[in-house]
């Protein structure tokens, strides 16, 4: 079977905000239980900042979701956003490209 992916990207904050508002938990509140600022916290939900293993692990000793889930999470984040990034991946190329030409001319068959 294929792998399946979202057609965008989704922040591991998407879906804490989700989970908060449905737990009827405000932000203030979430960020004072955690010990972290208000600022930090709205910027996680709101996708503006990428979960820690920090912050990972505050979230799952207040809300008790798995910090590994949500590093999982924001690792393929970040890796489907830099996947879609042309310039990135047009600089990636070429450097694959001059390594492969080196390679070969290191250790000539």
């Amino acid at each position: 079977m294929g792998k399946c992916e979202c057609a965008r990207p989704v922040h591991p904050g998407e879906i804490l905000k989700e989970e908060i508002e449905y737990r009827g938990i405000t932000q203030g509140k979430l960020a004072a239980q955690m010990g972290i600022s208000y600022k930090m916290l709205n910027q996680i939900l709101n996708e503006r900042r990428p979960l820690t293993p920090q912050t990972a692990m505050l979230f799952e000793a207040v809300l008790g979701i798995s910090s590994n889930l949500l590093m999982n999470m924001q690792s393929k984040y970040n890796m489907q956003v830099v996947n879609r990034d042309k310039s990135f991946l047009d600089h990636l190329s070429a450097i694959r490209k001059n390594v492969a030409v080196f390679a070969f001319s290191c250790h000539p068959v």
